[in-house]
């Protein structure tokens, strides 16, 4: 789960970033993001996520208390349902590609390759915090990429140790 939101975190701080660059968004600062202006109000939002986390949730705590209670796959003839693993309730909302399908093996090749994008994108996001605090202010992590790309012997993390460039 945490795997799952660093993926979400990273992209969206790195998708704005790369929209800003193309021109689409001005003045965008991920790190900045809570001051802005949206289109409702802080407490519209969280109550919008506590909802929508909470019907999300609810429907996998479900599934663990009764396996297959949350299954809303339709009932076709001559098609049986993929056994499911419990608090993975799958079906429409939860495998819309039908990804977690099929014979085991496959299956737990994704999962694996899910938690190991999942361990690079929290180990990414840490990135992107030391950057934001500790040297970098006021340049995205692509900014940053570039910089290190361009003069890697100089602009690397020993560098945000020896002097301060903003």
């Amino acid at each position: 789960m945490h795997s799952r939101w660093a993926m979400l975190a990273v992209a969206g701080i790195l998708i704005p970033e790369w929209l800003e660059s193309l021109g689409f968004i001005e003045n965008f600062s991920w790190y900045d993001a809570g001051a802005r202006e949206y289109f409702a109000d802080p407490t519209t939002l969280f109550v919008v996520q506590l909802a929508l986390m909470g019907w999300a949730e609810g429907r996998r705590w479900a599934d663990i208390i009764n396996p297959g209670c949350v299954d809303i796959e339709p009932t076709l003839p001559h098609k049986t349902k993929p056994k499911q693993d419990v608090g993975y309730p799958g079906g429409l909302w939860f495998d819309p590609f039908m990804w977690g399908r099929g014979s085991p093996e496959p299956v737990m090749v994704l999962r694996t390759k899910e938690i190991k994008n999942g361990r690079l994108a929290m180990l990414a996001f840490v990135g992107f915090c030391f950057q934001a605090v500790l040297h970098f202010i006021g340049r995205g992590p692509i900014e940053n990429l570039m910089a290190h790309i361009a003069d890697p012997g100089h602009c690397n993390i020993f560098s945000a140790f020896t002097t301060h460039q903003v």
